[in-house]
């Protein structure tokens, strides 16, 4: 039997060029059939939601999170990224499903609360006998209702082989790239209407040995997923490359064969023009984190500059350890605001950060052909935002209330059609028993390392 859901009166941006003032979306078994001005077309029997004073958006899509780290947050709050690394590493390496399966439960929970419906998870921590972590956080993930894309991380670089984690924590080179052709096999679905996608992501060059990068590159095209990694996060990273590599971060991923349309970088902060223009030339995304970067000190991602080049750019939360209780929304706020403090008011507008947040997202991911914006068959993956309470009420642009200001009140959100958040409640599962599982890990997980 057909189901149909109604959105009327809603002011509605599509970020594929059409936005309604007062508009309405239609959706049937789970895709859009229709969008428009005005009242929408007669539909018997369908669930109807009054829009007014509501801005529709698509949902938001979060290109980079480290869900794990849920429950490590607020440690070595003053570090930079190699001194939070190198102390975190020693509480991570004590990670097992069940942890994982919780702080999965709450940091899925929470990004939903934000308004997101697709979530790409950078997870490289698999220490040997702690169970089956990538099972769990699949499992997790679908019982919070949101889309995860697990980008498969690994290790194999200890510290004894000159890289920045201890060897307790890394995985052979031949055990990073079985684990992540057995992780694709299980759980990667490609289908359009996916809820779990799986990428090949080695963590980072001064993690990862060149042969695993290589290694993972070929994995990945071999079984058509995607390439993820973390690159030109600091200038430690830069120096290092320099001295070990002889090149910058960039030009070494070029030579792995690390740039092209199925691959996409996390960070990317420390960029020159050269490396712009070849990240753009060659389709490769860009995850920007505001947030964590400013919070590591890390630096400013030149995202002006690579929109302007035409790089494919979303937004990332990054993990809650380095970006502790950031909604996505509120990235769009940061990105502006970092991207203006640096070039000026032109540098980011509303709808360019709003952009970056979901079609950019899904550009970014490889999804943008069934996501990321409001267009008559795509997935009905929608947000709607609250923005005539005290204070929005003031503002006559509800992209510039829901992007300059606080995050709205989520008033509903729909992954596929279903309703996962309304009238900022979880739906799915509640957010008592999210943070609950949130809580057990970390309390689980720091005891373990008698903290």
């Amino acid at each position: 039997m057909s189901r149909t859901i109604v959105i009327e009166g809603a002011h509605v941006v599509t970020v594929d060029g059409a936005e309604y003032a007062d508009g309405h979306v239609v959706v049937t078994d789970g895709r859009i059939s229709a969008v428009g001005a005005g009242p929408a077309p007669q539909a018997p029997g369908a669930e109807r939601i009054d829009g007014r004073g509501c801005l529709a958006t698509p949902g938001l899509v979060n290109t980079h999170n480290h869900l794990y780290q849920w429950a490590t947050q607020g440690l070595f709050a003053d570090g930079t990224l190699f001194e939070w690394l190198v102390g975190s590493y020693e509480i991570w390496h004590r990670l097992d499903a069940e942890v994982v399966s919780g702080t999965t439960s709450a940091g899925m929970a929470h990004l939903a609360l934000s308004g997101c419906t697709t979530a790409s998870d950078h997870h490289y921590i698999y220490p040997s006998g702690r169970g089956d972590i990538v099972a769990a956080e699949v499992e997790a993930a679908r019982e919070v209702g949101i889309r995860l894309d697990l980008a498969r991380g690994s290790m194999d670089r200890g510290h004894s082989a000159g890289g920045l984690p201890p060897d307790s924590v890394v995985e052979t080179t031949d055990g990073a790239l079985e684990g992540t052709a057995a992780a694709i096999d299980a759980h990667h679905d490609a289908s359009p209407e996916s809820m779990t996608r799986v990428a090949a992501a080695p963590c980072s060059p001064f993690s990862v040995s060149r042969e695993l990068m290589v290694g993972a590159a070929e994995l990945a095209r071999a079984k058509g997923v995607r390439l993820h990694t973390h690159l030109a996060e600091t200038l430690d990273e830069e120096a290092q490359c320099q001295a070990e590599f002889g090149c910058t971060p960039v030009e070494y991923a070029e030579k792995l064969g690390w740039l092209g349309e199925d691959v996409w970088f996390a960070h990317a902060v420390h960029l020159s023009d050269a490396a712009i223009a070849r990240i753009a030339a060659t389709g490769t995304g860009v995850a920007h984190c505001p947030t964590s970067n400013a919070r590591l000190g890390a630096g400013i991602c030149r995202v002006t500059e690579l929109l302007e080049a035409g790089a494919r750019v979303g937004l990332g939360v990054d993990g809650p350890a380095s970006s502790e209780l950031t909604g996505l929304a509120g990235e769009m706020h940061q990105a502006l605001l970092m991207a203006r403090a640096r070039r000026g008011p032109q540098a980011l507008s509303a709808r360019q950060a709003l952009e970056m947040a979901t079609l950019g997202g899904a550009r970014v991911l490889g999804r943008d052909a069934e996501l990321g914006s409001i267009t008559v068959g795509k997935v009905a993956d929608i947000a709607l935002w609250r923005v005539d309470g005290f204070g929005y009420d003031v503002i006559d642009d509800p992209v510039v209330a829901a992007v300059f200001g606080p995050t709205p009140p989520l008033e509903r959100l729909l992954v596929g059609g279903n309703t996962v958040v309304d009238r900022g409640q979880l739906r799915t599962l509640s957010a008592d028993t999210a943070a609950a599982r949130g809580r057990a890990a970390h309390r689980a997980l720091l005891q373990e390392a008698s903290l």
